[in-house]
Formats: C-alpha cells, sequence, structure tokens
C-alpha cells in the first residue's frame, strides 16, 4: 500500500510499508537541479547538494556520517537536471534517527565559509576526474550537442570557472529560493508506519521556510539538431555516444511504454540486438548499451560503446545497421515476450528492495506530481504490441534526431566519417 499526503504547507509526504523488512529507506527529494540553474551558476545545485553533507548547526561533517554509519545505515545524495535528493536507509528501529539527520541536513546547514572553500577544490577535482574519464566525459559532450545553448546540455558539476567564483552568499541565496515545502517531497518506503512517519514528518517540517521555489525554460525541438562532436584524445580506446531526441514524461502512456520495450530489445540488457550484433557476433567491443533518459517536455535514447581505435567507423556501421533493421522489420512475437518479461521482472526486483522503491516513488512524486498504480504497470506493458515498437523506432531514429559524440584519437574517426555513417532511412 502506498500513501501519499499533502502536509499544510504542501509539502508531499509518501510512505510505502513494507512490514516484512528489517529496514527502511528514506529520501528528502527538491524540486531543484542541473535545468533550473542560469549558466553563470552552472553547477550550484551539485555545490548545495555537497555542503549539506558538510554539518550543520548542531552537527559537524563527522558527526552526520557517524550518526547513520554507527547504526550499520547507508547515507548518500544525489543532483540531476530536474532534481537533488539527500536518502539514508537504515535499520527500522533507527527510523528516527534517520529521519532527523535528513531533516536537520536540508533546514539547518551551516554553509561555512572554510568547508566551502575545501569543498570548492573538492568539486573542481571531481569535475577534472569526469574528463579524464571518456566513457562518462563522452555523454557530456553528447549532451551540449543535443541541447546547445541550454541548461539541459550543460554539465551538473558545473564548469571549474564557475566553481572557482561561488561563494557562501550564491550558495544560500539559491538554497533559500529552492529549497521549500511546495517543492519538497518525504518519501519512505520500509518497516513503517504511515500515521507515525505522518506526524514525524510534520514535526521535523514544520517550520520549513515557504516559498515558490525555481522555475526551468523548456527545451524548443526547433533547435538546430544533428550535431556532431568529435573530441580528438590519445585514447586506448574510442568511445562513441549517439544520442537521439524523443518524447519526454509529457508523451502518450502507450508511447511511453514502447519506448521502453524498444530499449529492452536494442541495448537495456546481455541478450539485446546490439549486444549480440556488435560484441557477440562481431567482437567488436566489451561493452555496449542503451538507455531511454525522460525529462517534462522533451527525452533522449542513448546509445553507447567503446571500442578499438581501428573498430570505430566499423562499430558505428554496425549499430546504425541494427537501427535501420528494427525500423523497418517487425519484431518477432518470441523477441517482444521476452523484453515484457524482463521489464516486469525488474520492476519486481527493484520493488522488492527498499531503497529502489524509495528512489522510484520519489521520482515519480515530483516529475509526475502523483504516482502511477503499481498494480497497472504490467497491464501497460502487456498492451504494447510488435507495431507499436516499430512506430516508436520510426519516431525516435529519424534523421533529424541523431547527434553523436565521440572521444578518440584523430585517426579513428573523422567528423566527415561519422556523418556518413550516421545516415539513417
Amino acid at each position: 500500500m502506498i500513501n501519499k499526503r499533502i502536509l499544510s504547507n504542501g509539502l508531499k509526504v509518501v510512505v510505502s510499508g513494507m512490514p516484512h523488512m528489517e529496514s527502511i529507506a528514506m529520501g528528502v527529494f527538491i524540486g531543484m537541479g542541473g535545468r533550473y540553474e542560469q549558466k553563470h551558476v552552472c553547477g550550484i545545485s551539485h555545490f548545495i547538494e555537497h555542503m549539506l553533507f558538510k554539518g550543520t548547526d548542531s552537527r559537524d561533517a563527522r558527526r552526520l556520517k557517524q550518526d547513520i554509519e554507527g547504526v550499520g545505515g547507508q547515507f548518500n545524495g544525489f543532483t540531476s537536471e530536474e532534481m537533488t535528493c539527500f536518502f539514508v536507509r537504515v535499520p527500522a528501529r533507527h527510523i528516527s534517527l534517520g529521519l532527523d539527520v535528513l531533516s536537520d541536513m536540508v533546514l539547518n546547514p551551516r554553509m561555512d565559509d572554510a568547508e566551502i572553500g575545501k569543498e570548492r577544490h573538492v568539486i573542481c577535482e571531481e569535475i577534472k576526474m569526469y574528463k579524464d574519464m571518456p566513457s562518462s566525459y563522452v555523454h557530456e559532450i553528447l549532451a551540449e550537442a543535443m541541447w546547445p545553448s541550454h541548461p539541459l546540455g550543460r554539465p551538473l558539476a558545473g564548469y571549474e570557472s564557475v566553481v572557482e567564483r561561488l561563494d557562501r552568499k550564491a550558495l544560500l541565496g539559491v538554497k533559500e529560493t529552492a529549497y521549500v515545502p511546495s517543492r519538497t517531497a518525504v518519501v519512505a518506503a520500509g518497516a513503517v508506519k504511515k500515521s507515525d512517519f505522518l506526524a514525524a514528518v510534520n514535526g521535523r517540517f514544520r517550520h520549513f521556510p515557504r516559498g515558490k521555489g525555481m522555475s526551468f525554460k523548456p527545451f524548443s525541438h526547433s533547435a538546430p539538431r544533428g550535431n556532431v562532436r568529435i573530441h580528438h584524445k590519445e585514447t586506448e580506446q574510442t568511445h562513441i555516444a549517439i544520442g537521439f531526441h524523443c518524447p519526454g514524461r509529457n508523451a502518450a502512456e502507450g508511447d511511453k511504454y514502447a519506448l521502453n520495450i524498444l530499449n529492452i530489445i536494442l541495448g537495456a540488457n546481455m541478450s539485446s540486438r546490439l549486444f549480440e550484433e556488435v560484441r557477440e557476433k562481431r567482437g567488436l567491443c566489451y561493452d555496449i548499451s542503451s538507455t531511454v533518459k525522460k525529462f517534462e517536455e522533451t527525452g533522449a535514447f542513448f546509445i553507447h560503446t567503446g571500442v578499438s581505435n581501428d573498430k570505430a567507423a566499423m562499430a558505428l556501421e554496425a549499430v546504425m545497421g541494427e537501427l535501420v533493421r528494427i525500423k523497418n522489420e517487425s519484431v518477432e512475437a518470441d523477441e517482444l515476450v521476452r523484453a515484457k518479461e524482463f521489464y516486469k521482472g525488474q520492476m519486481l526486483l527493484a520493488f522488492e528492495d527498499t531503497g529502489s522503491r524509495m528512489l522510484w516513488l520519489g521520482d515519480k512524486v515530483m516529475t509526475r506530481d502523483g504516482i502511477p498504480d503499481m498494480r497497472s504497470i504490467p497491464r501497460h506493458i502487456e498492451n504494447v504490441r510488435a507495431e507499436d515498437v516499430r512506430k516508436a523506432a520510426n519516431m525516435v531514429f529519424a534523421r533529424k534526431n541523431i547527434n553523436l559524440a565521440a572521444i578518440g584519437p584523430k585517426a579513428a574517426l573523422s567528423e566527415k566519417a561519422a556523418r556518413r555513417l550516421m545516415e539513417i532511412r
């Protein structure tokens, strides 16, 4: 049973009781992320997330970690394009402690100048680390190609030149504007009683200062597409990332499930077409995968692989061949059944874990302002037909939608060769 309540100050509370469990996962989700940022403060959401782990008025950074880890718990956070999240997973008997730590971090961060200075350096090192990892950095380059001059195309960690300038005043200003109850959800999954949790959340967040929160600039699909970005670097492998614009969360329900099935068939597991064709049959790579990312008004279908430098063009040609095939040929009945069973099975496994369930619920309540009926999901999956998958493939894998980024030596893949191989019909 999943229960949702909106408190008098606008804060959302979601509780999913799992009485057979011995643990509880809790998360505080804030409607603030990379796409809400102006360019001159790019990375500030991520910086604020870091700073909330650096101490509160009553706990220093060491104490925050010790309070959770000292009872065997787990403690983390993340920043995405559309939200920031802080979460813990603790034995059920320590639910009060876990909630107290989370609320203390969100409501009473110390934001000490000395700690800001140290964390600024840490984040700059994080930015450098990603740039030294082609498998990660290629996605950053692809985002810039897909969403040029738009917040979705900027790195979540920000730019070094911007991070170096962010100070306490800037961090507090954005934090106080964005962290408001009407744009916040507190979510729990596990051995928790709804009434007890609601009372506890209400008690700790009743003095949460109100406000309107932040807004973002929608992406215009009239923007230029078909961008290619080749970053030449002496690497052992050439990393290729292909991105297609696709519908976001505002798409029709049937289209969303067909797109997810398309992703499973193409590259979401080891029995997918791309893995079978590019790795198993041709031996061109160690790993290849696809994924779908959905935002409010837009989305992206990504394909990524790392290949030997002398096989980059061959691998790209093989990938494009599979995309053409799934556009032009109907999916066989047994392949469709396997994809559906994988989809349902993965959701079942995720829902059995308190942490995965909490994160799924938090994402849904923040991005949809509602929670789908979990019992209806298998029915939506079963309703996807082979012709729906082919329709989704033709909608997404269109010439106007394709963008590509690659990192590797000059001799591996030129922009001219990439554009020639990207032709899709």
